[in-house]
């Protein structure tokens, strides 16, 4: 089957680019333009016309890539022409009349560029990261990855373990041979300095999933004490409804934001009290749920009458900024308790001390995106096999020193798969689907 799809963003534009793939490609482009197929990575002008037809849809640039030397490993063809949706359509159309000849999916020049093996499942993922980055950080880590270290660090642990899987093999398939002493020490050692380097990449602070998917934040407090207010503040743009009206936010609002280069991603919620109004009650629950889970929690309350109380005194933690909204209509000092919490006296109506809350904002950020190790981990997905590899090995390590090297042998060999799962070294066709689906279509 023969694929094509808009490569370029939609909408007017001065150039797009439209990509083919497959056994048919050439047909295709000697179909569209009645002419020879160009030299191979020539950019070649020529008139584009509507198949079977001499009406001329456009005059646009050729690129032809023969297999197995293109993106996808297949008979690739690049036409660039000009951006209108008139055009892109006539195009589509056109194409669509070949026969064996579709839409492609979401992803799925990459998708075949993977399975062709041109790249592997972490530069897949990668690329996907540098298509939707937003802020240079997120760059940079989609280019590092990219670049091959992540994967060639844990193709080097995988071929570490299937070395001594050979060595536990051997013992097992040639029980009454005695193997060199040596050897049984060399499956300690190697598997000892697998775990160990495991375990150091499982201590990154999650920084690389951090940055891919964006610091987040919780605004978090009481009723009516001007979290969406703040959430507009900082977002710069009316994204949450401002009312008087206690319990108007129920859902939970998010923005993306790029503050000094760092994504984030900041949630308005609903106002923590006691509510007998079901909807407001599970949106109180989202509320607690995103405190929880966020990076740091803004905990929003009011200057006026202070209620720092039950559960928003518990959230306070290191990972959390009291802000005492509406400091305008502060009439005393405040209590040495709450004195003693990391604070900022705010008023967003009158534009006081936000310089200041945005300052710590960035410290705590600055914080988090700090870490001693090579950040080789951008998805949840690189962690869970990490970890299920590290279960293995462990399990591997006591049947060997019990010396039943049948069940161990098999702890190692599910470790070893783990580790191939990365970057696909084995069979990972469930999880194909929800990789390729992140991408837009074209790519």
């Amino acid at each position: 089957m023969t694929i094509y799809a808009l490569s370029t963003g939609p909408g007017i534009s001065g150039i797009a680019i439209i990509r083919v793939s497959g056994e048919d490609t050439k047909k295709v482009i000697q179909l569209l333009t009645n002419s020879t197929i160009p030299e191979p990575r020539v950019a070649t002008l020529r008139k584009i016309n509507k198949i079977n037809t001499s009406e001329l849809i456009d005059e646009g640039i050729i690129l032809w890539f023969p297999g197995p030397e293109s993106y996808t490993g297949e008979d690739m063809a690049e036409l660039h022409i000009h951006g209108s949706k008139a055009v892109i359509d006539a195009l589509h159309a056109s194409i669509s009349k070949v026969e064996n000849c579709r839409l492609a999916e979401p992803g799925e020049f990459t998708k075949l560029a993977f399975q062709n093996g041109k790249i592997n499942l972490l530069k897949a993922e990668s690329i996907a990261d540098l298509i939707s980055a937003e802020t240079e950080i997120q760059r940079q880590q989609a280019i590092k990855i990219m670049n091959g270290k992540s994967a060639d660090k844990f193709n080097s642990l995988r071929e570490k373990l299937l070395k001594i899987l050979s060595h536990v093999e051997a013992k097992i398939d040639f029980p009454d041979e005695d193997l060199p002493e040596d050897i049984f020490k060399n499956i300690k050692k190697i598997s000892n300095e697998v775990i160990l380097n495991i375990k150091k990449i499982l201590d990154d602070q999650k920084v690389g999933e951090r940055i891919r998917e964006g610091f987040k934040i919780a605004i978090i407090g009481p009723t009516n004490a001007g979290k969406s207010s703040l959430l507009n503040h900082l977002s710069n743009r009316d994204a949450a409804i401002v009312s008087e009206i206690a319990g108007t936010t129920r859902d939970v609002i998010e923005t993306h934001l790029n503050i000094d280069g760092y994504p984030v991603v900041i949630s308005d919620t609903a106002g923590i009290r006691d509510s007998k109004n079901e909807i407001e009650k599970k949106g109180i629950k989202l509320a607690l749920d995103k405190a929880e889970n966020a990076d740091l929690k803004l905990i929003v309350i009011d200057a006026k009458s202070i209620d720092f109380k039950g559960v928003l005194k518990e959230l306070m933690d290191e990972n959390a900024i009291l802000v005492i909204n509406k400091s305008d209509l502060l009439k005393e000092d405040l209590n040495s308790e709450i004195k003693n919490y990391e604070h900022v006296l705010i008023s967003v109506k009158n534009n006081l001390n936000l310089e200041d809350l945005i300052l710590k904002i960035k410290n705590k950020l600055k914080n988090k995106f700090i870490t001693s190790v090579d950040i080789l981990i951008t998805r949840e997905r690189h962690r869970q096999h990490l970890e299920q590899s590290l279960n293995y090995l462990k399990n591997f390590e006591e049947k060997n020193e019990a010396e039943d090297f049948d069940k161990a042998a098999e702890d190692l060999r599910l470790a070893t798969r783990h580790l191939g799962m990365i970057v696909g070294k084995v069979d990972v066709e469930e999880i194909l689907g929800s990789i390729f689906n992140d991408f837009c279509i074209g790519k």
